[in-house]
């Protein structure tokens, strides 16, 4: 990955970032702060840019008027040694492969997150659909579909408003197999899912020959203590902002 460098307002390098594009933005991912003003080169730089890297990073440009998209922390389980865990899919269904289309896997997706989670996409179904899932279901967002991915569905493929009950998907991200989605209907699946079909893709993965498996959990997400039993252990901590447009 090219890493773009840009100076501040004496000529000197602040801060470096691969470019990247977020949330319809372009982006400054994973910025690296090499100097003082980091922040003040950032606002004057890259107005109406997403920015993400380092909490403090993000904390001082939120002072500067930045809007929060997302405070998150990077996970990792070694697949070697992670703790064994139920695997297998709970009574009314089973797990299939993740290659359904996102029509049908978006009614407990898009449930999983309501209003007041902390990865509710504030945005109409339409766009839901057509900007967030199904580019990623298409591999066009952090790499292609592996495998260990999985669905879970009714057991006859029978139920009403759609088979599909909830799922664990995992991309080629960089190389590593990384998990974007874990998800569940919560009006049509017992507690306990998510759970399982994390622990299903973490068995799969190993036996596909994976040494370890990443995810991103937002801060206030529950989830982290479901992932730290599974053997999910905290690596870092981001935040991703959006830089306030000159307009602005």
């Amino acid at each position: 990955m090219e890493r773009v460098i840009l100076a501040g307002a004496d000529g000197a390098p602040v801060f470096s970032y691969v470019e990247d594009e977020r949330y319809g933005l372009p982006c400054a991912d994973l910025v690296e702060v090499m100097g003082p003003g980091a922040a003040e080169a950032i606002t004057a730089k890259l107005p109406g840019w997403a920015v993400a890297g380092p909490v403090e990073l993000g904390e001082a440009l939120v002072a500067r008027g930045a809007r929060v998209m997302r405070h998150a922390h990077e996970m990792t389980c070694e697949l070697r040694t992670a703790p064994p865990a139920e695997s297998g899919a709970p009574d009314g269904f089973r797990f299939a492969p993740c290659d359904r289309s996102p029509e049908e896997v978006f009614a407990a997706w898009r449930a999983a997150y309501p209003a007041g989670h902390p990865d509710h996409r504030n945005m109409d179904d339409a766009a839901a659909l057509r900007d967030v899932l199904a580019p990623l279901l298409e591999g066009k967002v952090t790499g292609e579909i592996l495998p260990c991915s999985v669905l879970a569905v009714d057991r006859d493929d029978a139920v009403a408003g759609g088979a599909v009950a909830g799922g664990a998907v995992v991309t080629l991200f960089h190389d590593r197999p990384w998990v974007v989605e874990v998800f569940r209907h919560p009006a049509r699946t017992p507690s306990g899912l998510g759970a399982r079909m994390l622990a299903a893709v973490r068995d799969r993965a190993a036996a596909d020959g994976w040494e370890r498996l990443g995810l991103v959990v937002s801060e206030g997400n529950p989830a982290r203590g479901v992932y730290e039993r599974l053997g999910f252990t905290l690596v870092g901590s981001s935040m991703t902002v959006v830089i306030p447009s000159r307009s602005t």
